[in-house]
This record gives structure tokens, sequence and C-alpha cells, in this order.
């Protein structure tokens, strides 16, 4: 495989344990103060529930009386039904009802929508993808129209939908493109086209891949939870819902070699020992599991208490790292030389997040949504940073992919304090954003974050320096990243649907902010002006 240029690099990076020796005790390193002691309304917040409480929950929802009665309130047509994705219950007892739609048996894309409820069951509003009528006819639809179905591996037949994510909703053909990407990812490119004309009018990536190199492993010596005994231990972890880290041993396919150790002491700390990249992928879904559960009482990137697979040593000098729904699975490749796996702790908690995006707001990945899903995930790798086990090594900042060195200069791939550094992303909002690659317009939230978290202009955290300016010239008091992620969480999980805009995206972290905090507090205040900072008005 050729190396990639340095602009390639750029523009595909995107979308990510058993006892050594003793358990760990995940320290916390944030820029503001903690939820106990920040006014914040903590009955706003997520309730801690166990799997099998969340089953239970979206079990209860899920009822065919549950969905009716839902249906009835929301005005729904007859032909229109509900699936339940997802349920969030706060601490007061509110209940936030995420629902997928159909449209006569067919999904509709763009139809998502979630349903706030008091504790006694009293509906709050709503909040939709999309506020148009869906109902679509199927008279004038043409056989031509319907697309032949790729041949290349992995690819799946077309299937009928309503498309919703744009405009007026249309009946439409969704067909999924297999085989590998120009890069070596795997490909799932969704393509949809009007079933009346033929015409493509949309398409967006199902794998969110990363692209990176590094010299370096990058969290230095840390601990593990392991499975297995003396003799044969394994890199599995059932304390965090049985995850794994496996071996593709250059493959591209399949779920890898288990890694066993006879002393459960691995690696070396060097590209040349297997064991190496294993390790730090393993300590990477730790953290960023470990980040979930505590600050957000979410177990599991899914929140349904199961473990997301990792695996390493994917192909042959493949300078990449992806995530994958269709099996809810990290994958790094070993980069340049495979000398460099494309494992450090920020990368594994951004890709994996795509997976937290994916099972709650759906974010699609294209357009001004898009640029969301990249920046949330940029958002909480940074937070799982600051939420992690201090590490002298790779310090917690706000900056992305600065450990594996991808322009080989030790400079990072993106920074969030001023975005535009890369050469690439956007410090503040357009109405050209959404023509933007999602890594670009990424750039836009991951301001709005800094700014929440640390305020503008010139500002230190670890010894890292930053000077983060500002669209409107104003003055932005940070709050703390404590707050800031609460804020972006409950905005994500609660109020944004498939395709959240920008402009949508302010309303949702108002809104979020008004529930943890007050429609007149200072932290909402601050979401406003923040936004206004990144010129989204």
């Amino acid at each position: 495989m050729k190396s990639l240029t340095k602009q390639q690099r750029i523009s595909a990076f995107a979308a990510t344990a058993a006892l050594l020796v003793a358990g760990i005790t995940a320290g916390t390193a944030t820029a503001g103060s903690s939820a106990e002691d920040s006014g914040m309304r903590t009955g706003a917040q997520a309730m801690k529930l166990s799997a099998a409480q969340k089953t239970s929950l979206i079990k209860k929802a899920d009822t065919a009386s549950a969905k009716a009665a839902d249906a009835k309130t929301l005005g729904l047509g007859s032909k229109e039904e509900l699936r339940v994705k997802d349920v969030v219950k706060n601490k007061d007892g509110a209940t936030h009802v995420r629902y997928a739609r159909t449209f006569d048996g067919m999904p509709v894309l763009g139809g998502d929508m979630v349903v706030h409820k008091t504790k006694s069951g009293k509906h709050t509003g709503v909040t939709k993808s999309t506020k148009a009528d869906i109902a679509v006819s199927t008279k004038g639809v043409k056989a031509s129209a319907k697309p032949a179905t790729p041949k290349a591996k992995g690819s799946k037949a077309p299937r009928q939908v309503v498309f919703a994510l744009t405009g007026k909703p249309v009946l439409a053909w969704e067909t999924v493109e297999g085989g590998l990407q120009k890069s070596g990812a795997p490909n799932q490119l969704h393509v949809i086209t009007d079933a009346k004309t033929g015409k493509k009018i949309f398409e967006f990536q199902g794998v969110h891949e990363a692209d990176g190199t590094g010299a370096s492993m990058y969290s230095g010596e840390v601990k593990l939870t392991t499975g297995g005994s003396d003799g044969a231990f394994t890199l599995s972890d059932e304390t965090r819902g049985g995850s794994k880290t496996t071996n593709l041993e250059n493959g591209e396919s399949g779920d890898g070699k288990d890694f066993t150790d006879e002393d459960n002491k691995w690696g070396t700390g060097k590209a040349d020992d297997p064991q190496t990249a294993a390790v730090d992928a393993h300590y990477g879904a730790q953290q960023t599991w470990d980040f979930y559960k505590d600050v957000f009482k979410r177990e599991g990137i899914a929140g349904d208490g199961k473990g997301a697979p990792s695996r390493v040593h994917y192909g042959d000098n493949y300078v990449n790292a992806f995530w994958d729904d269709s099996c809810f699975c990290m994958t790094y490749g070993d980069g340049e030389g495979n000398k460099a796996p494309l494992t450090s702790l920020d990368v594994a908690a951004h890709e994996m997040t795509h997976g937290v995006t994916s099972t709650t707001a759906g974010l699609i990945y294209a357009g001004e949504s898009g640029g969301l899903n990249e920046a949330t995930s940029d958002i909480f790798a940074a937070a799982t940073e600051f939420h992690a086990p201090e590490n002298q090594e790779d310090v917690a900042d706000f900056l992305v992919g600065e450990e594996i060195d991808i322009n080989g200069d030790g400079t990072p791939l993106r920074y969030m304090d001023k975005p535009s550094q890369d050469g690439n992303s956007l410090d503040e909002w357009s109405d050209q954003a959404g023509d933007v690659d999602v890594h670009y317009s990424s750039g836009i939230a991951n301001h709005w974050f800094f700014l929440m978290s640390m305020g503008s202009g010139k500002s230190e955290k670890n010894g890292v320096e930053y000077d983060s300016p500002t669209s409107d010239g104003s003055t932005i008091e940070g709050i703390g990243i404590t707050k800031a992620q609460e804020i972006w969480f409950k905005a994500l999980t609660e109020n944004m649907t498939e395709n959240t805009d920008y402009a949508a995206a302010r309303e949702a972290t108002v809104k979020a902010s008004n529930d943890l905090f007050g429609a007149d507090s200072a932290e909402t205040k601050a979401v406003e002006a923040a936004w206004t900072a990144v010129n989204v008005k």
C-alpha cells in the first residue's frame, strides 16, 4: 500500500479490561468544578441504570400501547409506526424516548424523534428531525429507477425508504456499497436515489475512518483489566461488558485471534512487539468505557452494558483506524512501515464515540450534521483524556491526535482553541459550512466547546498554552469542561436528531443548559455567548 500524502491523511482522519497487578483508581483532572459543587440541577442529569434496568425501560416504552399513545399525541398517520431506539431517564424521573419511524413499512431516514415526558408520563415536548409530513406516494415509481446492486464484497441490495433528512420527504432507494475505500478501510457508502427519477440525492459513509501516524507508543506504563489465568491470560474484560482486544494479524476481516500471555505483563512499548498496540487499544477502550460510565452513568458505548471489541494489526502498512457500526467494533492499523499503530488514547475515545453518537442522536455523516458528529468525537476524546489517570507522557489537552504526529513535526492534527491553525478547519460558521468536509466543519463546535470550557484569549492547562479568538471580538468566560461536557451530552442524547445542523445544535444545548442550570443561569448565558462567538446565531 502506498503511503498517503499529508493532505490525504488530514482529509481522512475522522471519526475510536482484569488485572495486571491491581485495579485502577480513575483520577479526574478537569478544567472546571465537579457537578456536586457547580450549582447543576442534578435532577436533570441522566440516572445511572444497570443493563437490566435499561432493557426494562426500553421494553416498556416499546410496547404497542405505549407507542400507540405517543403516536396519537404526536398526531401521526395510520401508516406511521414507531420503533424505540433508546430511553434516557433523568434523576427526577423524566424520560426521553428516542424513536425511529417507518411509513407504510419503509424506514424513514430523518424521521427520528425524541419524546420528552415527566415522571408521571405527561408529554412536555418532542424533538424531531423533520417537521414535514412524511406521507409519500408510490404512484409513478418506475422499475427502471431501482438501482443495481453493487457487486463489491459487502454490498447490500437496495431497500426502499422514505428520505426525510433534507427538504420535502420523498420515496427513495438506499443502496449500501461494500468493498474497500481508497485508503483501504472497509466501505459502507449509503447512496440514496429518488425512486421516481433514479437521480442520486444523498450519500453518507457508514465507516468512520481515522488517518494518522506516530513513531512511539502513547500512554507509558498502564494498568489493564484482563482475563484468563496463570500461563494463559487474555485481553478480555468481563468488568466492562466483555470487552476484548484481538489480533487480526494483518488481515482485513474476521474477529481476530485472542492475545495470550503467560505472566500478564503485556508489550514492550515498542511497535515490533505485537502486544504493544494491543495494550494501547485495550487501555483506550478501558478509559473510554470508564469515562462514559463515571461521568454520564452510561455503561458501554451503546448504553446496554455490552463491550465493544477492539481489533489491532489491520492490513499491511495501514495508516488508519476506524469505528464500524456493523460489527460495533474499533479497528486499528499499524501505520507507515507497520511501525506506528494508530492507538493513542484520544484516537480510541474519538472513534468509539462514533458508536455513542450512532446509538443516540445518529447524526448523519454528511453536511453540518456530519461536522457535529465529528466534533462530538473530538469533544469527548478531550473529555476522556481529562478524566483518565494523570499521564505525564500524554497530558490531557484540547488538541486532537498530537501523540500520533500525523504531520511529522510534532504538531497536532486539530486544535480546539483555534481550529484554523491546521490550515483547513473552520473557526466559525458560515453558510458554506455544510459544503465543507466534516472533519473541517467540526471546528465550529470544537471551538464552541473550548470557549465553553476555557474561555477566549490566552489560557494554559497542564502546561499546554492556548489562545482562542472569537468571531465578534467578544470576551468569553469559560465554565469548565465538567459543565460543558454535561451540556453537550444531554443535548446529544435528548435533543439532537439525525439531521441536526448548527442552528439546531445551539437550540439543543441551550435547552440542555436550561434543564441543568436554569434559563437565567450563567451557564446558559455562556452557551449562547459561545455560539454567538463562533457565528452560530
